[in-house]
């Protein structure tokens, strides 16, 4: 059988950054300022000149015919990410049916150069369709790791079963990445959700765990500069357990707001001092272009995270960016939660994601959501618990029970999703969701106030932080002692709220079916320890149908 392929090089089609750093790098300091925080990105290695693989080999975006490879080749070792220097080095990948690489169906060659950071992506093509692959990479006779990817079924197969890793929130400094091992040793993913904030871009030791550091990152500064959040994003593709993760399944991942800065929108971040920090234009480009160039993800509509894939008959999946078009978020005083002239998603967006729903022939309709879509209201917690509750979501601290950042703030675009979910009978819409570092199994009502008598018109599964804080770790107590408390309270002035844990860090697995979707609820035994181990937790489902929420006893 002849196989069509094609490759392509980094995206690198976003604008270019001229580098800033808040204090003693200029633009002018080369190389020489940079190497000593852009090295401590790298794992050592032998001061030689061949072409080496240090930042592990991944794949994402599966497609029917298709999957996107990703590598980052260090040809010299000077070639230091974010540094800008290096040769141009020719890169070769293989994809084969098997291991061993007796049946190839595809080959070719890109080149890594400089001003993509020596990152590579090839976007491969002629593929058969819900197939295991292998593929790897090689440049200057060494060859990378061997990773397996899988493509998506074919648009009108009729498949009995997904299923789907699911994380968010994994904070460098705050401990070990033990839920990507975890979820590596499956061996039975079509593939891996991530829901946002794959980095985080505080400086060193800003946000560690409870206060801290457990393994600092580099760069040791917030990161402002085009070269700062290639370092980061380096630092990260260090880590074992997560090239572990990318070694066995395709990614699809979006970003939220740590990949930019804390609470970013279009116009700027609560994490952003225009002028002191440069323009927010400038460090907003750097962040897409150094994302787009180190995750195996194709740059959608209008260079951002937006699209939607498909996984045959049984679901098709939409995905969002809640960041690079969102007004700014408001005050709870003012009111303005409820102004119309004010958007999350975008115009475009929103009625991207409407016609989709609207024109979608699948069982089930999933959404990747970085912000959670269901209303949370604080209601009679008590001070000792609001507080740090407040300071977890972003709420005002003396107690106005909204979360300005998630979709509470944006209560117009909320509205008229739900209705037009309701208005054209679309059902088995389900959210997938991360952000607050917290697990809740929600229903999504049309009115809150109401609910239950109101209707439900759509269901959603939060997952829990990989590593950031949550609620036990703000306030400093044993795990499950402040859930315990706040979960019952919660749930009360909740009525949508089927499950809420609000201390614990893990993942989850997402298994769908013709008749359920269902989430399993993984929890970690310490962030802290890089041999964690795993528990199953809880699980919660949604049956065709019904747009409801309910426990079920064991995992898949």
């Amino acid at each position: 059988m002849t196989s069509r392929y094609r490759s392509s090089e980094a995206h690198q089609g976003l604008a270019s950054f001229s580098p800033r750093r808040r204090t003693v790098v200029k633009a002018a300091a080369a190389t020489a300022v940079l190497a000593g925080p852009l090295a401590a990105a790298l794992p050592a290695r032998a001061a030689d000149q061949a072409p080496a693989f240090l930042h592990g080999v991944a794949s994402g975006d599966p497609l029917p015919d298709g999957v996107l490879l990703w590598t980052r080749v260090t040809p010299v070792p000077e070639a230091i990410p974010g540094s800008g220097v290096g040769p141009d080095t020719e890169v070769g990948w293989v994809v084969a049916r098997d291991k061993a690489f007796t049946d190839v169906v595809a080959k070719g060659s890109t080149t890594a150069r400089a001003e993509s950071d020596h990152t590579v992506k090839a976007d491969i093509r002629g593929l058969a369709p819900a197939t295991d692959y292998w593929f790897r990479f090689t440049a200057g006779g060494t060859d990378s790791p061997v990773a397996r990817t899988r493509t998506a079924p074919a648009a009108d197969a009729a498949v009995s079963s997904l299923r789907f890793g699911v994380v968010s929130c994994a904070n460098w400094e705050a401990g070990y990445f033990a839920a990507y091992r975890h979820l590596a040793a499956r061996n039975d993913l079509d593939a891996w959700l991530h829901l946002g904030d794959y980095i985080y871009e505080y400086k060193s030791g800003e946000y560690a765990a409870r206060g801290t550091v457990v393994r600092p990152h580099a760069p040791a500064n917030e990161i402002l500069t085009l070269a700062d959040y290639r370092t980061r994003h380096a630092k990260y593709k260090t880590d074992p357990d997560l090239q572990a993760l990318h070694l066995k399944a395709p990614v699809i991942a979006i970003w939220d707001d740590h990949e930019f800065a804390d609470n970013a929108w279009s116009g700027g971040a609560v994490n952003h001092t225009e002028g002191a920090e440069g323009t927010w234009s400038a460090r907003q480009a750097a962040a897409k272009q150094a994302y787009f160039e180190w995750m195996p993800v194709r740059p959608a509509i209008a260079g951002t995270t937006y699209r939607r894939l498909r996984f045959g008959k049984l679901a098709d999946l939409s995905l969002l960016d809640l960041r690079s078009f969102r007004s700014q978020q408001a005050s709870t005083a003012s009111g303005s939660v409820d102004d119309p002239d004010r958007t999350l998603t975008g115009r475009a967006q929103l009625d991207w994601l409407k016609a989709g729903l609207k024109a979608s022939d699948t069982r089930w309709r999933l959404v990747g959501n970085s912000v959670m879509i269901s209303p949370f209201a604080v209601g009679s917690l008590s001070a000792d618990l609001l507080k740090p509750l407040a300071k977890l979501l972003g709420l005002p601290q003396e107690g106005i029970a909204v979360n300005t950042d998630q979709w509470d703030g944006y209560t117009d675009d909320r509205r008229e999703l739900l209705a037009h979910l309701r208005s054209n009978a679309i059902g088995n819409t389900v959210f997938l969701t991360g952000d607050i570092h917290m697990a809740w199994a929600n229903d999504v009502p049309v009115d809150a106030g109401t609910y239950p008598l109101s209707a439900s018109a759509a269901t959603e599964f939060v997952v829990t932080s990989v590593t950031s804080d949550n609620l036990d770790d703000i306030v400093k107590v044993p795990e499950g002692t402040v859930s315990a408390v706040a979960s019952p309270v919660i749930k009360a002035a909740n009525r949508h709220v089927h499950w809420v844990d609000t201390d614990r860090h893990g993942y989850g697995v997402l298994d769908i079916t013709a008749d359920r979707a269902q989430m399993d609820y993984y929890v970690l035994s310490d962030r802290t320890d890089a041999n964690a181990t795993s528990a199953w937790v809880r699980s919660y489902r949604t049956r065709s149908g019904t747009q409801r929420v309910e426990r079920t006893y064991d995992p898949v």
